[in-house]
């Protein structure tokens, strides 16, 4: 089965997150058994000038798939659909809603009939939950309305990476849109690179990471606000890009507000090959995120026997019980820096032993065969659902909830 898959930013980009590794991990994972095209943008997300080693206009083998990187000036509505008619493919995967150049301009050339009706599936990657609503709100709700009364996603499929993601859809698009609930898929763990054994710890020091976008829906704000308290020997690390300036300039003047047992110094940006080690040069990842679809942060922490402070709002819950972490309210701050002084006051055969569960739990996770499964029949079941739409089969479809 051949796919065309849009999205925005592709590899060798790292900076606009999560996106970027599902797409890649999926391409890892199934590269074997489908033909994977992705057309994306030829820079990275905020960067002035394209990757470097690229052909430009022309197909480039990355990995399993094959990639088609367009420059601003090749995104026109013309040039846009050749390039689609000139694909042949099977099923079209949509990576956002939002995404003006690679979902809308496809959806409105797919509206008035400019390009082929293939079937469609959307992935909103995590764009409808409430927090990510809550952030440019009026522009989206607007958006949202306009793409129902147009009915520009009639005959897609969406994708829902958890049955939280799925009730978003259905809350905004109705009960009978057609839904399959499939996973982000976990990277192949050869892939992390990392320490095998656990940093020392020592009693009254704690080494934190911050490693996401710089940008209000992460809140590193609020995680520094919750280090103004600790007691003991702090170094807070923070990675990612600067994605808002301006909340950047916040979060530097809470910085230096910091007392003076706590040392909070920005890092710079890590590519994905370097996560695993400067992972596990930390005690724990110290995230309180207003929402994450899948987290992939998260996952590649533990999975390094880095155990996660995190917000209640992602995917990875009850973590105190399995041993491996902490997800908490984002209303219950108090609660957050009880954690954090814990943490600070352990000595190190009791960090030993969590971090070895969260490696252990990590590696449980990336070998979830059931998740790979669910992608791999997302697929086949959208091709199902297009023929008995167009009156070609009659099949029943299993495990499709519409």
């Amino acid at each position: 089965m051949n796919i065309l898959v849009l999205r925005d930013y592709y590899l060798p980009g790292y900076k606009s997150g999560g996106p970027i590794r599902t797409i890649a991990n999926l391409v890892d994972r199934l590269g074997h058994e489908f033909q994977f095209k992705i057309i994306c943008a030829d820079r990275d997300s905020g960067d002035e000038k394209p990757y470097s080693n690229i052909k430009l206009g022309d197909w480039n083998r990355v990995g399993n798939a094959m990639v088609f990187y367009m420059s601003f000036d090749e995104r026109s509505s013309l040039n846009f659909r050749n390039v689609i008619k000139s694909i042949e493919c099977d099923l079209v995967y949509l990576n956002s809603f939002f995404s003006a150049q690679f979902t809308i301009q496809y959806l409105i050339l797919r509206k008035v009939g400019m390009v082929s009706d293939r079937p469609l599936v959307i992935a909103p990657r995590g764009e409808f939950s409430p927090a990510a609503l809550a952030l440019k709100s009026y522009k989206k709700r607007l958006f949202i309305v306009l793409a129902r009364v147009l009915r520009l996603y009639e005959g897609a499929v969406w994708q829902a990476s958890s049955e939280y993601e799925e009730a978003n859809i259905r809350r905004l698009f109705g009960k009978r849109v057609k839904v399959i609930v499939a996973p982000n898929p976990p990277p192949i763990i050869g892939n992390l690179g990392c320490s095998a054994e656990p940093i020392e710890k020592v009693k009254g020091c704690l080494r934190i990471i911050f490693l996401g976008r710089i940008c209000p829906m992460k809140n590193l704000n609020g995680a520094l606000k919750m280090l103004l308290t600790v007691k003991g020997t702090v170094v807070f690390n923070i990675y990612g890009p600067v994605e808002d300036r301006r909340y950047w300039a916040e979060c530097k003047r809470i910085m230096s507000s910091l007392p003076e047992n706590v040392v909070a110094q920005y890092c710079g940006e890590v590519v994905h090959e370097r996560v695993g080690i400067t992972m596990s040069s930390h005690h724990i990842l110290f995230l309180p995120t207003l929402g994450e679809n899948f987290g992939h942060v998260i996952l590649e922490a533990v999975s390094v026997g880095c155990p996660v402070l995190i917000s209640d709002q992602t995917p990875w819950r009850y973590l105190e019980e399995k041993g491996v972490g902490w997800d908490l309210p984002l209303t219950n701050a108090e609660g957050f820096k009880e954690v954090l002084q814990r943490c600070v006051n352990m000595d190190h055969q009791e960090y030993v032993s969590v971090s070895e569960k969260a490696r252990e739990y990590g590696r449980r996770m990336f070998e979830n065969g059931d998740v790979i499964e669910k992608n791999r029949q997302l697929f086949y079941q959208v091709a199902q659902i297009s023929k008995v739409h167009d009156g070609v089969g009659t099949s029943s479809l299993t495990g499709v909830q519409v």
